[in-house]
């Protein structure tokens, strides 16, 4: 098998209709560990939209109609692949948006994960039989593609949540056009073109980098062949996406943005809670929708647990993340650490502590942080943060700490850690939030079998499992007289 090289997914290119094309505008990417350039790629425009929106519909005929095994076991080929090329894959997230590598090495397999749930489900999808009160009917449903779906995915997971969406697509019979974020777009190119390598026919995965995301997308919202609309990202342009789509009645798939509380209750394992706020809140500096971003804890034990958050979190090491000892990377850019210094800052000024970290470091980086005596209207308990800033707020009562926890536009992940049996159902059934994670605070590591997605402003429909199948799916019913 040829390997490729990140020299040859550095190139100023798109793949759209059919080819690899270099566009007259391209864009650098940084890498966030050290603000150097590690190449450019395509800058595609309208036009190039368009164009991929007329490779897609012919592409469409032809794939719907491919037997369901075989599509299966293309994406088996694709799946194969990327275990091939993982380090490179994982160099290549890394340098692209500043993952500690052991972790790009870990969302290779997480990504993975979707398209070998997904080529064996391939050949399951089907339809069923429905009685009818008419002896000379029968009924009869099937399961058909959607269509064209338009993808637009962050840069946080730049491989898993592109497989999350590709693989239940190309799984149903659709053909997607994905828009990368423009952070991480070489890792889409790469995941094309293992596709491609992988037999998946021409313009069934097409990838479209662009540096001007809104003007870009206008055709994909207006162009009534674009039957499905997925994206990750934030609440607000997720919110303007929606309003778009509404008008050619998209199918819509929206994971946004989160606010995600840890409860911990005073008869806990105070050392496995802190473990896991610890991991949840620094994977990925923090920046994830599903990182914790509020640690509640009983007063009784506050003292205690925060001492243990504290040294834990001392323990983790800052730096390059290339090198496999790095525990905690860069932030993607200057924005995300602007937010975070800010407030940081903003809750220093309510009175809060930090018991470690709190200071910025040369770059992107900022030290993993942990705050106590956070006052309730600091913006860390009220915005969704993106950064390595754990803030610890104590309350008395089971009561207080559910409505704490409810008490956020966002609903996308919450945590709780007791030993109670009864306490673990009360909490996880109260809390308004899609994913809950009881003892557990990584529940998504299960993937990708698992639904994954938000109430509220978190979004709408879910990921993963058969629901996630299910959003790339129509159902059609045959009523057939005898």
């Amino acid at each position: 098998m040829t390997t490729i090289s990140n020299d040859s997914v550095t190139r100023h290119q798109a793949y759209f209709d059919g080819a690899w094309h270099t566009t007259p505008r391209s864009f650098e990417v940084i890498h966030p560990g050290t603000l150097q350039p590690i190449g450019s790629v395509a800058d595609c425009t309208e036009g190039d939209a368009r164009r991929a929106i007329d490779a897609a519909e012919l592409a469409l005929k032809d794939w719907r109609k491919v037997n369901p095994y075989k599509r299966g076991q293309i994406l088996r080929r694709w799946h194969d692949l990327m275990f091939e090329h993982k380090e490179q894959l994982a160099r290549l997230m890394t340098l692209e948006m500043g993952k500690p590598i052991t972790e790009t090495r870990g969302e290779v397999h997480y990504a993975a994960s979707f398209i070998e749930w997904c080529a064996e489900e391939a050949s399951r999808i089907g339809g069923e039989r429905v009685p009818s009160r008419f002896d000379h009917k029968r009924g009869f449903t099937s399961s058909e593609p959607v269509g064209i779906v338009y993808a637009v995915t962050p840069w946080n997971f730049p491989a898993g949540m592109i497989t999350r969406k590709a693989a239940p697509a190309l799984a149903a019979g659709c053909v997607m056009i994905l828009k990368p974020a423009e952070q991480s777009p070489m890792t889409a190119l790469y995941l094309a073109e293992l596709w491609l390598q992988a037999g998946g026919p021409a313009n069934t995965l097409q990838v479209v980098p662009t540096n001007d995301a809104p003007a870009f997308s206008a055709p994909f919202m207006e162009d009534e062949r674009v039957r499905k609309l997925t994206f990750t990202g934030s609440t607000a342009v997720g919110r303007l996406l929606y309003g778009q789509a509404a008008k050619t009645i998209k199918r819509v798939s929206l994971e946004l943005g989160g606010h995600a509380p840890f409860l911990v209750f005073e008869d806990a394992d105070l050392e496995c809670a802190a473990r896991e706020v610890m991991a949840s809140k620094f994977r990925n500096a923090g920046q994830t929708c599903i990182s914790t971003n509020r640690v509640y804890v009983q007063r009784s034990v506050a003292a205690e647990f925060t001492a243990i958050l504290t040294r834990l979190t001392g323990d983790l090491v800052l730096g390059d993340p290339l090198q496999d000892g790095t525990g905690v990377g860069p932030v993607v850019e200057q924005a995300g650490l602007d937010k975070v210094r800010a407030q940081v800052e903003d809750a220093l000024a309510r009175g809060a502590k930090a018991t470690v970290g709190g200071t910025l470091k040369e770059g992107l980086y900022f030290h993993p942080t942990v705050l106590t005596d956070v006052h309730p209207d600091s913006l860390i308990l009220r915005e969704e943060t993106f950064g390595p800033v754990a803030p610890v707020v104590v309350f008395d009562t089971e009561d207080e700490a559910l409505a704490l926890a409810n008490a956020s536009e966002y609903g996308l992940a919450a945590y709780a850690y007791t030993r109670d049996l009864s306490r673990a159902f009360r909490v996880a059934e109260a809390l308004e939030y899609g994913i809950v994670g009881i003892n557990d605070g990584g529940p998504s590591a299960a993937a990708p079998q698992m639904p994954f997605g938000g109430m509220k402003n978190s979004g709408v429909g879910r990921e993963g499992g058969h629901w996630g199948l299910d959003e790339y799916l129509e159902t059609k019913y045959i009523s057939m007289g005898l």
